[in-house]
């Protein structure tokens, strides 16, 4: 397959999927899908067949550096991967000289005439080669779409499940000095696990599929920046503009105005890679230019498993997701009159349910959902609500040298691939400050982001932040649920790393968003840490104190 008008050439395998009875005089929609990072092909085949059952021609593709197709890794770059997958769309829409038989190109395969075309793209121009073409995957297979969408006005659908927003977000985040969704004007702290894998599996992936290029020093298999930008930031703890520039350019924060066909965004709960807040900040982004969106946080992500009956291929109408899925498709694709659900919908793990998940699924027509409640720091570790007033008080602790963590937790990149991520909140004395309410009298639920308000001393960062990233404090702030015996638990592996611009000045965090039930019993608490073994944090030791007051907040989004 010629690459992507930048004078490359890729191979790309794929397998096609066709329905019983499509035929020229039977034509049906079609579905493009590839696989998450480090996959093939073939993972998707389960949804494919699924599809095929239900009247969709499937093409599925294994992404670029992966499963047998050439090319480096470029992260879903629009320019590159998703001019690719343009191809692919073509190819679905009946041109031919694309797609062949053989590794040899010798064996042209016959042009695909089972799908159903349009007269004009979104764009309004009239193509001979346009299907009626909607996108699926999860992780990468999910970045894919948003970039085939923004270069081909042909595809019609998309259902991005579990995918990024920003990468430099989601490889070094800062949940404070947010310009835009989730990307910020500051750098934040470097995610060293979930960096270090997809080093090693990029890497590899060349090595597995036996196609080691050229090139493999000293980036194997990915664009050159990618693995320099990546040691460097384990080094400083924080990315380099120009690395933030190239990561921001292969993500839909970028380029989003240029995505108008209905999306339907699957986001998972259980998730430190690509948390909720970088699906709220593409819903947000479509629904404020008029794309039709709805927005859905299921139990399972890269840091977890799913909950029974979210997902089944199987049997679509067992799993509630793959039910909103289907009738995404069918409304989008073929056009029937049926419901694609509400707008948006959440996964409660306290609902006891069995078979299909939907009782499990709280919904909304509207999005943020649930009434905001404020506790304020009070006190040497109190957080106080309503009219208690609050008492004065401070603590102080020191943040580690050299980044190092402050707490022992397992290390979160290894959730997917051998357990549940250790909630377990063991940091040690001397590097936190935390606040705690009495034990709660009923259930308390959250269902969004925690939002805190908060302003810290620290001379010796005042002094160095002039300096830029490197001499500005780098602090972790997360919301820990702890039981009755005192065990204190982290929800959902999830802290919001803050690098703080200005430490003379009020700031606001805003912590990855959780759905979750503090139980009658429990209490909820506030922690401020100084490092983390899942980040790289400042590399200088530095003395900070934090005061009680009614200014210093911690603010909650409450549901029923």
């Amino acid at each position: 397959m010629v690459g992507p008008d930048n004078g490359t050439t890729c191979d790309i395998v794929g397998d096609v999927y066709v329905p019983n009875g499509a035929s020229s005089l039977n034509r049906v929609p079609a579905v493009l899908t590839t696989n998450g990072f480090n996959g093939s092909k073939n993972d998707q085949a389960p949804t494919a067949k699924a599809l095929a059952s239900r009247g969709y021609a499937v093409l599925s593709y294994s992404g670029l550096g992966f499963g047998g197709s050439s090319c480096v890794i470029t992260l879903d770059d629009p320019d590159v991967d998703g001019k690719a997958a343009s191809q692919l769309v073509s190819y679905l829409g009946g041109r031919t000289g694309i797609a062949f038989l053989d590794k040899e190109h010798t064996q042209p395969a016959p042009a695909l005439t089972v799908v159903q075309k349009e007269a004009r793209d979104h764009k309004g121009v009239a193509r001979t080669d346009d299907p009626r073409v909607g996108t699926f995957g999860g992780s990468y297979g999910g970045g894919f779409q948003f970039a085939v969408a923004s270069v081909d006005a042909r595809v019609d659908a998309l259902v991005p499940l579990i995918t990024w927003n920003d990468l430099s977000y989601s490889l070094d985040p800062n949940n404070t000095a947010q310009t835009s969704g989730v990307s910020t004007s500051t750098p934040g702290a470097a995610k060293l696990m979930w960096a270090l894998g997809f080093s090693a599996t990029g890497a590899t992936g060349d090595v597995q599929n036996q196609q080691v290029p050229p090139d493999a020093v000293p980036c194997p298999n990915f664009a050159a920046f990618v693995c320099p930008a990546l040691v460097t930031a384990g080094t400083t703890g924080y990315l380099q503009p120009g690395d933030i520039a190239s990561l921001r350019h292969a993500s839909v924060a970028s380029y989003v105005a240029k995505v108008r066909v209905p999306t339907l965004l699957v986001q998972g709960q259980r998730d430190t890679l690509f948390n909720l807040n970088e699906a709220t900040a593409t819903y947000r982004a479509l629904q404020a230019q008029g794309t039709e969106t709805k927005m859905i946080w299921m139990l399972g992500g890269h840091s977890g498993a799913s909950a029974p009956g979210e997902v089944s291929w199987d049997d679509p109408s067992a799993g509630y997701l793959s039910t909103r899925v289907l009738q995404w498709y069918e409304r989008h694709l073929k056009g029937k009159a049926v419901s694609t659900g509400p707008e948006f919908a959440y996964f409660r793990d306290w609902v006891a349910y069995s078979g299909n998940a939907t009782p499990a699924y709280a919904t909304s027509s509207a999005f943020p959902v649930g009434v905001r409640r404020t506790w304020r720091l009070s006190g040497a570790g109190s957080l106080a609500t309503g009219t208690t007033a609050t008492a004065p008080g401070s603590q102080s602790f020191v943040t580690t040298a050299a980044g190092l963590p402050t707490r022992l937790d397992e290390m979160d990149v290894f959730g997917s691939f051998t357990a549940p991520v250790t909630d377990l909140v063991t940091d040690q004395p001397g590097t936190f400050a935390s606040w705690s309410t009495p034990a709660l009298t009923g259930p308390l639920r959250v269902a969004g982001s925690p939002t805190v308000r908060i302003q810290v001393g620290a001379p010796s960062a005042a002094l160095t932040q002039a300096l830029g990233p490197a001499g500005q404090l780098v602090l972790f702030v997360k919301v820990v649920d702890v039981a009755p015996d005192g065990t204190a638990r982290l929800i959902n592996g999830l802290e919001a790393p803050v690098r703080v611009p200005d430490v003379t000045r009020p700031f606001t965090v805003q912590v990855p968003a959780v759905v979750h039930e503090f139980a009658a019993g429990h209490r909820l608490r506030l922690v401020v840490a100084g490092g983390s073994v899942n980040y790289r944090g400042g590399l200088v030791a530095t003395p900070v104190s934090i005061a009680s007051g009614s200014a210093q907040t911690l603010s909650l989004p409450i549901v029923p």
